[in-house]
């Protein structure tokens, strides 16, 4: 696999095949694992990161749940491939800030992606569509404990696995979910409910992650801490919270579709036919009324209109998936209006 293939393939996540599907956009449950007896990447020197990438790499290409994945090293690939990657959640900024030793593992459909040298020696994601947390668990477990045989990874019987973050220490999973909650944001109601939850030591963060805004009316729910509970209860516990978000953002909806149905339809036809004919639009623009436009399509206002279809422009408008397509740099307004142009043929098609 190559990694213009990518461009080519729908992330798994994306498909709208998972349970809840309609709130929940994906899944996704991260490992964070460090080799005993090295340095964690931010303290190790340039030859203790190149043994750490000797010892992975090999690991990693003759694994059984990585057939036929794309390995990259980062001082190998171009800034537009860097971020083509950060916005299909592939990689982290961190990781494509850096070129040393770094490097990621990428299966076939996009389900499987590690990061060396990262934070961490090893991050270990495994993504899936909807509110699917358990087989996501399932899957990054069975990797992980294959890893196990391969690597000695630092363990200590009272603190469990050492990270880099002391948050991390414990389990080293992070388990956080992408949940998409126009209502509660058009009903004023998401900050109460997100400032509740982050009492229970859930964190909120954006689109893409750590640092970055709640663009789309997206919001991905993690757990903030990892010690002194088990994987399952971490699970279980964020499964309940996450529960009752769904339920709240389903009020929401039936709410306005019941008390404000015609200015619920205005704002999301508006969405709509600025997509459908707008000749220039920006990454930003674009993102908010996509919201509106999968909010339409799954309460029926805008019928016809395939969700996929949807789910992936939020992707491809972005400005390095607009480079990949046109395959050549662009600056700001070529890619508005290359945006435009393919929005309006998506969605027209």
């Amino acid at each position: 696999m190559k990694l213009d293939d990518l461009l080519k393939q729908t992330n798994e996540w994306l498909k709208e095949t998972g349970p809840e599907c309609e709130i929940v956009m994906s899944s996704r449950v991260r490992y964070a694992r460090n080799l005993k007896g090295i340095p964690f990447s931010h303290w190790a020197g340039t030859k203790q990161r190149k043994k750490v990438l000797s010892i992975i790499e090999p690991v990693l290409l003759r694994n059984s749940c990585l057939k036929n994945s794309l390995f990259l090293k980062m001082d190998e690939v171009n800034a537009v491939d860097k971020q083509f990657l950060v916005e299909r959640h592939l990689i982290s900024r961190e990781l494509a800030s850096g070129n040393s030793s770094k490097a990621v593992n990428i299966s076939e459909k996009e389900i499987f992606s590690l990061m060396i040298n990262e934070e961490d020696h090893l991050r270990s994601q495994v993504m899936q569509s909807g509110f699917n947390l358990n087989e996501a668990f399932r899957l990054i477990e069975k990797l992980d404990l294959e890893l196990e045989k391969s690597f000695d990874f630092a363990y200590d019987r009272r603190w469990g696995y050492l990270t880099a973050c002391p948050t991390n220490v414990g389990t080293g999973m992070r388990a956080s979910v992408m949940l998409h909650l126009p209502a509660l944001v058009m009903t004023k109601r998401v900050r109460r409910i997100l400032e509740s939850i982050t009492k229970l030591n859930l964190a909120v963060r954006g689109l893409y992650g750590e640092g970055s805004e709640a663009a789309g009316n997206f919001f991905q729910i993690s757990n903030q801490v990892t010690l002194g509970r088990s994987e399952r209860e971490l699970i279980d516990g964020i499964t309940r919270i996450i529960k009752q978000i769904i339920n709240y953002e389903q009020k929401a909806r039936d709410f306005l579709f019941e008390d404000s149905k015609k200015q619920l339809e205005d704002k999301i036809f508006r969405a709509y036919g600025i997509l459908t004919n707008a000749r220039i639009i920006s990454s930003k623009e674009t993102i908010d009324l996509l919201s509106l436009a999968r909010l339409g399509i799954n309460l029926n206002i805008l019928p016809g209109i395939n969700i996929k279809t949807v789910n992936e422009l939020f992707i491809l408008i972005q400005p390095a998936h607009i480079q990949k397509i046109e395959g050549r740099v662009l600056d700001i307004e070529e890619r508005d209006f290359k945006r435009a142009q393919l929005v309006r043929k998506k969605l027209k098609a």
